[in-house]
């Protein structure tokens, strides 16, 4: 084929933009950043980062459904100007992954003369409105916004393949975070690799795709995150707030820079901007106008810059120079906390980890970015994807460094570090004073070590635990010595250690729950419930003497009651319990909420130990009253007869369970005073001038 006049001008055209675009990047992001960029883009993707995408097939086209809704929740606003196969395969992802949200798609024709407007009406469950003219993607979107029901708006780009969940995810981000005023979606190039993590915008106007070509998987891009702006291709708003703000600014028509100044404007409003790693959008970036910025209409985004420039000068002040962005900066108006502890927290099977979780969350509240450490490196599935929907930056393998390694590269940023448990401070202290000097070093003890191994020697009369609590001590002490604060669990413990530790800074920080409310009322509630993990061996010895010393003396005055022993990893001498009269062994329950709400009791009926019970909080947080023993109380500012009944013995502790279930006005009387107890000692509000304390002073 020969070589013509119109090649040459074609190749010309391509070189100009691409010599355009280097220089651009060389002045935005420097020669390291822009070198990286270019790598990423030029070395072929993995082939794993496609395998998990839903691509549907190019098939012509048929009529076919949406399962859209009259009453909808959520309008997703889809703008098209030609380009139909595009439209075909987003519809196509819609109706074959819907969202469980109700939903309606309004399809905005601006004026598309190929197969859009013939095919489009066939399409049963869309409404499909056509403009009289060309107006561009600003009139587009304005236009569908004007036609939208659902109480969100939902703007879609036609070349766009939504992932399964998106739209899910989207919404639920703003019943999570009432404070949330604009949700943008990850964006995926077809090929898996990350288009966009959110934007960042420089002092200068111009902006950068955090992530671009990188691991949409990557610890650095897999948390929900404050940003400066997310990409118009699918983004989502209240409706009444994208109309109340005047929908897209129109001097930014015909496109580009008008999704950035919306973020500004939903900002002025006193709302954030969320970027929601969950809600995954496969994006084939520039098919309806390139990428070449020197020409056509997306010459319009280097114009834009400069009226975005000029509109908000002020707000653009506030913000950083060009640079390559990354979580240091990203956060580095925030107070930087890094938390570490042996394993991802499991908040349903554990109260460690409700504990831990909560704290983490109080920590976000009050505007810190918190970082997590799994010592163990594991990525832990949904309860890692659980940690970053709070927007705590997790990091694992692959992709987080082995620690000395990862602290050496991260631990400047950080102003305090909390080690959980002393067996993981050993290890990390010297590397975080190393790596991490000017941080504050926290040890949370969790509940003392030492002291429960003690008192399970004495109450087992073992003489070689008894050593063993003693080296233990040692460890635990010697960790003490080498961290700035040391966090306990209750009063008691920090009276332990003005004896042990004389010269520690110790800081109470308790268990942490939500207030669920009273449940149901006595007369709706039956049986007996006993929540605790048994890889926690207190747990094992109380049910051991629960069900052979004390339920048989109960079912002698309550023949009808039931015992509900809920807690994972159940060994075989509790699964035998089953076998008792009486015991249901439900093992893991995923929500257990039904037995808080619906068991007329609890039971806590712990020989040994240390720290405070989860178990006991949990209960009286949704109101269900608790019979203990002294040392499942202890700590915990509760008092025999007005919140809880304490009994150590087995014919007690019975009788304390039969007059409970039995009387209402006890049972109304403790339910009451054991939610006040909760609310007063263990709830957000309890903890926060200590985290404010140990974490911000």
């Amino acid at each position: 084929m020969p070589y013509t006049l119109a090649d040459a001008r074609f190749l010309l055209a391509r070189a100009a933009g691409l010599a355009h675009r280097t220089l651009l990047s060389l002045r935005t992001r420097g020669m390291r950043a822009s070198w990286e960029r270019a790598r990423a883009q030029l070395v072929p993707p993995s082939q794993a980062l496609r395998e998990g995408l839903y691509l549907p097939p190019a098939t012509p086209f048929a009529p076919f459904a949406l399962p859209t809704s009259d009453q909808p929740v959520a309008s997703v606003v889809i703008p098209v100007y030609g380009q139909f196969d595009h439209t075909l395969a987003c519809l196509r992802a819609l109706a074959a992954h819907p969202p469980e949200v109700a939903f309606e798609v309004i399809v905005v024709d601006d004026g598309s003369s190929d197969a859009t407007p013939e095919s489009l009406p066939q399409v049963d469950g869309l409404r499909y409105h056509r403009r009289a003219s060309n107006g561009g993607f600003i009139a587009a979107c304005n236009d569908g916004a004007a036609l939208a029901r659902g109480e969100f708006l939902v703007l879609l780009n036609n070349d766009t393949v939504p992932q399964p969940g998106w739209l899910d995810s989207l919404v639920a981000t703003f019943r999570e975070h009432p404070d949330a005023g604009l949700v943008g979606a990850q964006l995926l190039y077809p090929d898996g690799r990350l288009q966009e993590a959110g934007g960042v915008v420089f002092c200068d106007g111009n902006a950068w795709n955090y992530g671009r070509f990188g691991d949409p998987a990557d610890p650095r891009y897999a948390y929900l995150r404050d940003v400066d702006y997310a990409s118009g291709a699918a983004i989502a708003l209240p409706r009444a707030l994208f109309l109340g703000l005047g929908g897209f600014d129109t001097r930014y028509a015909p496109a580009y820079y008008e999704d950035t100044d919306m973020a500004f404007a939903v900002r002025a409003a006193g709302l954030r901007v969320l970027y929601q790693p969950a809600a995954r959008v496969v994006h084939d970036e520039g098919t309806s106008s390139g990428t070449d910025t020197s020409s056509g209409v997306k010459a319009n985004q280097l114009r834009n810059r400069e009226v975005f420039l000029a509109h908000r000068r002020e707000a653009l002040a506030r913000l950083r120079p060009p640079h390559e962005p990354s979580p240091a900066t990203l956060h580095a108006g925030q107070r930087q906390v890094l938390v570490i502890d042996a394993l991802t927290p499991q908040p349903d099977r554990d109260s460690g980890s409700v504990r831990l979780c909560n704290l983490m969350r109080l920590l976000r509240r009050e505007g810190a970015h918190v970082v997590f450490l799994p010592a163990n490196r594991h990525y832990d599935g949904r309860y890692t994807d659980a940690l970053r929907q709070l927007g705590v930056e997790v990091w694992c393998a692959p992709h987080g460094a082995r620690a000395p390694a990862w602290l050496a590269e991260h631990g400047p940023r950080f102003d305090v570090a909390m080690v959980c448990r002393h067996y993981v401070a050993s290890e990390f202290l010297p590397l975080l004073r190393r790596h991490a000097p000017q941080a504050r070093l926290v040890f949370d003890s969790i509940d003392l070590h030492y002291l429960r191994e003690t008192r399970t020697a004495e109450v087992t009369a073992d003489a070689t635990m008894a050593r063993a609590a003693e080296r233990t001590r040692r460890r635990e002490l010697g960790v003490i010595a080498a961290a700035d604060t040391t966090l306990v669990v209750s009063s008691v413990e920090r009276d332990v250690l003005g004896a042990d530790a004389p010269g520690a800074r110790v800081d109470v920080l308790s268990n942490v729950h939500e207030v669920a409310g009273p449940g149901l009322a006595f007369d709706a509630r039956n049986d007996l419930v006993f929540v605790g993990g048994f890889r926690h061996p207190p747990n094992v010895d109380a049910m051991r003497w629960f069900v052979g010393d004390v339920l048989p003396r109960i079912r002698e005055r309550l023949p009808g009651v039931r015992l509900h022993c809920i807690g994972a990893d159940v060994p075989p001498e509790v699964a035998a319990l089953a076998d008792a009269p009486g015991v249901l062994v439900h093992g893991y329950v995923p929500d257990i909420t039904p037995y808080m709400d619906g068991c007329r009791l609890a039971v806590a009926p712990l020989r040994y130990g240390a720290g405070v019970k989860g178990k006991v909080n949990l209960s009286m947080a949704h109101g269900q009253p608790v019979v203990a023993t002294s040392c499942a109380a202890e700590g915990m500012h509760l008092v025999d007869g007005h919140d809880v009944l304490v009994a150590d013995d087995a014919q007690g502790f019975a009788e304390a369970v039969v007059r409970a279930y039995g009387d209402r006005g006890l049972w109304e009387q403790l339910a009451a005073n054991g939610l006040e107890n909760v609310a007063r000692h263990f709830s957000a509000d309890a903890a926060r001038e200590v985290v404010r304390r140990v974490f911000f002073d």
